[in-house]
């Protein structure tokens, strides 16, 4: 009887508290263990809520993973925003900034790799909502890569961005094979600075 009440205990969580606490859970565990193989049982527990709490702010689990990656998109972009404003006005130089701090975060030893390969991994299906959140957040990445080395002066700013995509989502597997201080992870700054100032330095004029 004192189990039954424990558990009655429990109860219906209302409003923006209920929402944090069940996003944040579910944030931890698609992330440290997969959307798929966490089910909505592991949420509400992890969460300290009842079902009720968590259907009445989410839909379905396909909305909660929605939310999920929503937020893991604004992550992201405050991420890429925090590296260039370290260098207002010098586009190759925030682009050489976006893979010093990539590879501070994808060496942290608690790093699972980028969410949104994760989800791409997860989900095959290239019509799921989350697979075009995928494809969305890659696409503006690449767009704002290509942005950046427009502003830098490279002679294919479009090529140039393919690239440093390219060594973005190696950078993420890279994280997941080798070891946190493994020379691979330690390259990358200087593998991107070898794109970047070769397509930068192709456009000037020899003196």
């Amino acid at each position: 009887m004192a189990v039954r009440r424990k558990r009655a205990a429990r109860a219906f969580t209302a409003g923006p508290v209920a929402h944090a606490r069940i996003l944040d859970a579910a944030e931890d565990l698609f992330y440290r263990e997969g959307a798929r193989n966490i089910g909505v049982d592991a949420v509400v527990r992890r969460a300290r809520v009842n079902k009720m709490s968590l259907y009445r702010q989410f839909e379905s689990k396909e909305d909660l993973l929605r939310h999920y990656l929503l937020r893991r998109d604004k992550k992201f972009w405050a991420y890429v925003d925090a590296s260039v404003a370290k260098h207002p006005g010098d586009p190759r130089a925030q682009l050489r900034q976006l893979f010093d701090d990539l590879a501070l975060r994808t060496s942290a030893a608690n790093y699972r790799g980028c969410p949104f390969v994760n989800i791409a991994v997860e989900f095959p299906d290239r019509s799921h909502i989350a697979r075009r959140m995928v494809a969305d957040n890659k696409a503006r990445l690449l767009g704002r890569l290509e942005e950046l080395a427009k502003a830098a002066g490279a002679r294919d700013a479009s090529d140039l961005a393919g690239g440093l995509a390219l060594l973005i989502e190696g950078a993420y597997t890279a994280s997941q094979t080798y070891a946190p201080d493994s020379v691979v992870m330690a390259a990358l700054p200087k593998a991107a600075e070898v794109l970047i100032n070769a397509a930068v330095e192709s456009t000037r004029s020899p003196e």
